[in-house]
């Protein structure tokens, strides 16, 4: 595996974690699974130009 597959499963596995799903987290907001949803595109952008 490749440093930047390794990137995007783990940024999944967070994006998945992030989901307001307990009663303290809804006042969140989509705050924290926008913020990874942001660096999982900007990884899977840098994969596919080959940086990584």
């Amino acid at each position: 595996m490749s440093l930047g597959t390794i990137l995007i499963i783990l940024l999944v596995l967070l994006l998945i974690g992030a989901l307001p799903a307990w009663p303290y987290s809804r006042s969140w907001g989509a705050y924290p699974f926008g913020i990874l949803g942001v660096v999982l595109v900007i990884i899977i952008i840098l994969v596919l130009m080959r940086v990584f």
